[in-house]
């Protein structure tokens, strides 16, 4: 094997154990969430305990990165996949992280019954999971027209967001008794709503991948 292929080679490796990172969040979101709509605690303990995993694959992924810039010395190109990867990774972990904040929620409600049945903020995670398999796809294809749909679809999760924030100071005034509940309910709707911003990170590395130009797609 030449020189270029080994780096090939070791260039999918470090995108393989990326998707493999990106399957762990998106089940990590799901899971939180789920948590949350059951108030199911020991579904909520399952993901604050995996999150280490998560942990550990990023800082091989960031240490994979690292080694292949000083032992192959890229340009152009290369360069930029090797620092879109760790970018992405790092984007990732904090997705995990805000979902593990989604799960202590849940852990905090325990012994609560919900003041009405989580429909929109279940919606608006199933709307982030959607769009971070956009955004691992524009990664895969390498498609800046994917990664600029992302713009729009994090313009629905902030409508959504306001929305439910809306509904939810409106019960708390109605019943001063739930303003405990809605506030941890509150800070749910915020953490996918921050979710959503770090999938639209994503989007811009691929836009640098790919062009080796900046693009805002958060407002």
């Amino acid at each position: 094997m030449n020189s270029r292929q080994n780096f090939d080679s070791l260039l999918q490796k470090l995108k393989e154990k990326l998707l493999t990172l990106s399957e762990l969040v998106e089940q990590s979101l799901h899971n939180s969430v789920e948590s949350l709509r059951t108030l199911d605690g020991e579904l909520a303990e399952e993901v604050i305990a995996g999150d280490n995993k998560i942990d550990d694959l990023e800082i091989e992924i960031d240490e994979d990165a690292v080694r292949l810039i000083a032992t192959q010395q890229p340009v152009a190109r290369d360069l930029r996949k090797i620092i879109s990867a760790i970018k992405i990774a790092s984007d990732l972990e904090r997705v995990a992280d805000l979902s593990v904040n989604i799960a202590k929620v849940t852990i905090r409600l325990q012994g609560q019954k919900l003041v009405k049945p989580l429909i929109d903020i279940p919606k608006m995670a199933e709307n982030a999971q959607k769009m971070l398999r956009v955004g691992i796809d524009s990664y895969i294809k390498e498609d800046i027209a994917l990664a600029k749909q992302l713009k729009d679809m994090d313009d629905t999760i902030d409508h959504m967001y306001k929305s439910i924030l809306n509904e939810l100071i409106e019960l708390m005034v109605q019943d001063s008794q739930i303003v405990n509940q809605g506030q941890q309910l509150g800070f749910a709707a915020r953490y996918i709503e921050r979710i959503a911003d770090h999938i639209t990170n994503i989007g811009e590395s691929v836009i640098y991948l790919v062009s080796g130009k900046r693009h805002e797609l958060n407002d």
